[in-house]
């Protein structure tokens, strides 16, 4: 009686290839083409994609995306900036580049600034007639966001964008793109927000110094948090303020309230409970929003 060849094994995928090689973890045999190495052997291309569906992503101490590694949000963030001095520049010509504050280094308004600076307050009424309104009075809340992107001369800008590239890499690499341009948008925006209720009438103010500002108390609060020293970024935060008083042509209340924004966000991320650190940091977040919101309509009341 004769006996059945032997017949080798073949791969799942590819039944034209033999092999006596097998996933690791189906078991199934894999020819060349198909093997994934792992830690202990090799795995097919299925139980690699399920292993990856199953496998939680990457966070980091704060339960940000990894991705933030790259920097991404912060070098968008500065090519936004730049993109709007250029365009200030465009409607403002020579003028927009220097000629305005501080000796001549810094740039004077242009049609953009006039456009979507943060203003106290202004005159509006029939014919003429004064009367005295918010930035609400004539539609023009956008002031609140549109402000944090202007600037007054490329001098300005550089400054501002220098402070950003240098904080904002650092943040975005703890925190993650999406916790990074929020703590951001809120900090400047609660600069401006400030800036509306406590600068003078008809004063304009613009700049992403409210925002930096607002990166400079985070970065305290963060290492804090994680229990490291605040000596590389005290010495910043003190200079800068005392910079902001002693220097004339700067918004006092849109840095301070920057400063304080960013503060309180940042302080919202950090110590956010593990177990429901998604849910505290999006409400907290968007509160801390509302409440800004809120002090910007009740100055609009006031001055109504």
């Amino acid at each position: 009686m004769s006996e059945s060849p032997v017949t080798a094994p073949v791969c799942y995928r590819h039944p034209s290839k033999e092999t006596y090689v097998r996933c690791t973890r189906c078991e199934r045999p894999i020819c060349p083409d198909c093997m994934n190495e792992a830690s202990v052997g090799h795995q097919c291309p299925e139980c690699i994609a399920q292993g990856r569906r199953t496998q939680r992503p990457a966070r980091t101490a704060f339960g940000g995306s990894v991705a933030g590694r790259a920097g991404t949000a912060t070098k968008v963030l500065i090519g936004v900036n730049v993109a709007v001095m250029i365009l200030s520049i465009m409607t403002g010509g020579a003028n927009a580049v220097a000629g305005g504050g501080w000796g001549g280094l810094l740039g004077s308004g242009t049609p953009l600034t006039q456009w979507g600076a943060v203003l106290g307050s202004a005159y509006y009424g029939p014919e003429g007639a004064a009367a005295l309104h918010g930035i609400a009075g004539n539609g023009e809340w956008y002031r609140l966001v549109t402000a944090m992107f202007l600037h007054y001369g490329v001098l300005h800008l550089l400054m501002n964008m220098y402070a950003l590239w240098i904080l904002g890499r650092d943040l975005e690499r703890v925190l993650g793109p999406l916790r990074f341009l929020g703590l951001y948008f809120l900090a400047g925006l609660g600069g401006n927000v400030a800036a509306y209720v406590f600068s003078d009438p008809r004063q304009l103010t613009a700049g992403a110094s409210t925002a930096v500002f607002g990166l400079m108390a985070a970065i305290f609060v963060l290492l804090k948090r994680l229990n490291l020293s605040v000596a590389p970024i005290l010495p910043v935060i003190v200079i800068n303020v005392v910079f902001t008083f002693a220097a004339s042509g700067i918004s006092i209340a849109g840095h301070l309230g920057g400063l304080a924004t960013g503060a309180i966000v940042a302080a919202v991320l950090a110590y956010a409970p593990r177990d429901k650190r998604d849910l505290v940091q999006g409400v907290g977040l968007a509160a801390m929003f509302a409440i800004l919101m809120v002090i910007a309509v009740y100055r609009t009341l006031m001055l109504s």
